[in-house]
């Protein structure tokens, strides 16, 4: 019954994204770049420094020179041996300059903070900085909840939900919460994507360490809900069972 009825309700419910755009209609929307995401705390950056002096480039690029026991590493430890890890400052220890604060620049404005300083000992510097450990996670319901690391930096929520392998039939279409931190906090947010004004959203694009959480609909609630107390019931049974058993035996041992 409750499965019949879970059927009936996700037919009735909007299950299509942007539900409200006409096959009639043609819907655009100005494209806005990828605002830049601000690097934080535990952010994992791999730095190199580029010039025309060799010397320079192996003084400034300790730690990120791959050597022969390097290749023989894991993709995780590679990743750890080659980045700088912010600390809980917002800070950075870079070879030569020593302490360095990136947190809540972007990349380009670290790009530009670490050319400067560079540019005291090198002659005309290039400096690369990339996310190592660029992620977002995906959870709820989804087909396949997951923490997923993007290593071009980009990613929109579609591409992010498709990548957990799209939403369950359960999944609330019209209220999928957004969670991301941004200089010291912690904010939430809830997208409609039924809706093509989402389309213009400024959370189109997720930054690194967002969580988005797909909320069940009522109707997977209350089948969560069902089993749960059909486990309790089936619990108490067995053991009213087992408890009559036991006595049963005990009183035909006795006669």
């Amino acid at each position: 019954m409750v499965l019949v009825w879970g059927s009936w309700a996700c037919a009735s419910r909007n299950l299509v994204y942007f539900s409200d755009i006409s096959e009639a209609d043609m819907y655009s929307v100005r494209f806005t770049e990828m605002v830049q995401p601000k690097i934080q705390r535990d952010d994992l950056l791999r730095i190199v420094v580029s010039s025309a002096s060799e010397e320079s480039n192996i003084l400034f690029n300790v730690g990120v020179m791959e050597t022969g026991a390097d290749a023989r590493l894991t993709q995780a430890q590679r990743a750890l041996n080659e980045g700088y890890l912010v600390d809980e400052k917002g800070e950075i220890n870079f070879p030569v300059l020593g302490k360095v604060k990136l947190e809540g620049l972007t990349k380009t404005q670290a790009i530009d903070l670490l050319t400067e300083r560079v540019s005291e000992y090198v002659v005309d510097p290039i400096v690369n900085i990339r996310f190592i450990n660029f992620k977002i996670t995906v959870i709820g319901e989804v087909n396949r909840p997951s923490t997923l690391v993007v290593p071009t930096e980009k990613v929109s929520l579609l591409e992010a939900l498709g990548l957990a392998g799209d939403m369950t039939m359960y999944g609330k279409r019209e209220n999928v919460l957004i969670i991301r931190e941004t200089e010291g906090e912690r904010k939430a947010t809830r997208v409609n994507l039924n809706s093509k004004e989402f389309l213009d959203s400024p959370y189109y694009y997720l930054q690194q360490n967002d969580v988005v959480y797909v909320e069940p609909d009522r109707i997977k609630a209350i089948q969560a809900s069902t089993n749960q107390r059909s486990l309790t019931v089936i619990g108490i049974t067995t053991s009213l069972m087992l408890a009559l058993i036991f006595n049963l035996r005990i009183y035909l041992e006795r006669n």
